[in-house]
């Protein structure tokens, strides 16, 4: 299970997670951890609930192969919207998210890849993805302030004892002098800036596809 992270909003954490998962070889799940505000379910056109029916389990207990709604554009990606509250009002907290997580990665037993896409900012509801995950991959603009934020959750990450694999800049066609040093992790590519839709673009697929070559590596992570 990778958890994408980065400490500050609007970096580019659903765009990356969709767009590696879109770019990986073999069966895809991708689950939004931020029920405060998610957002993955309409970055990738699919319902904010949970699949339904006879065969899909539910929410606390989601069975192996209704785990998330099947993308439109790409047969092997499922997408998992963020859960909500098993008790008002409307969002769930860390510790449903970390129960949440479990029970997926459990159902999953191996045989799908996880991408999790987690919230901003350093609280408990952002840290509670990163220390369910096997390892983290960083994602930041070319900004200081969005370097040091994506610094401060590399930093988080480390003292929850997950592992950075690497770091992905978004809106950039070059890296900041340094940028490895201050994350303290390899970049593993840089997104270029597009226009929307930016997931179409020929040029963020092959970035994206260059991501997840690098990823590959890691053999927990496959």
């Amino acid at each position: 299970m990778l958890a994408i992270a980065g400490g500050k909003g609007g970096c580019g954490k659903t765009t990356t997670t969709l767009g590696l998962a879109a770019a990986r070889d073999g069966p895809t799940l991708v689950v939004d951890a931020d029920a405060d505000m998610p957002n993955l379910h309409a970055m990738a056109d699919v319902p904010r609930d949970p699949p339904s029916g006879p065969n899909a389990g539910s929410d606390s207990h989601p069975a192996p192969n209704r785990l998330g709604h099947r993308h439109p554009d790409h047969g092997d990606l499922r997408v998992r919207p963020a859960p909500t509250a098993s008790r008002g009002p409307e969002t769930a907290g860390g510790d449903e998210i970390t129960a949440h997580l479990g029970r997926v990665s459990e159902a999953v037993s191996g045989e799908r890849a996880v991408l999790v896409d987690c919230p901003a900012g350093a609280g408990p509801d952002a840290a509670a993805p990163v220390r369910a995950a096997d390892g983290v991959l960083l994602v930041a603009s070319a900004c200081a302030p969005s370097l040091r934020d994506a610094a401060k959750t590399g930093a988080t990450a480390r003292a929850l004892g997950t592992p950075v694999v690497g770091a992905v800049l978004t809106r950039s066609r070059l890296a900041p002098a340094g940028v490895e040093s201050l994350l303290g992790c390899p970049l593993l590519g840089a997104v270029p800036p597009v226009d929307p839709p930016v997931l179409d673009d020929v040029r963020v697929e092959k970035a994206y596809r260059d991501v997840a070559a690098e990823l590959q590596q890691h053999k927990d992570l496959r």
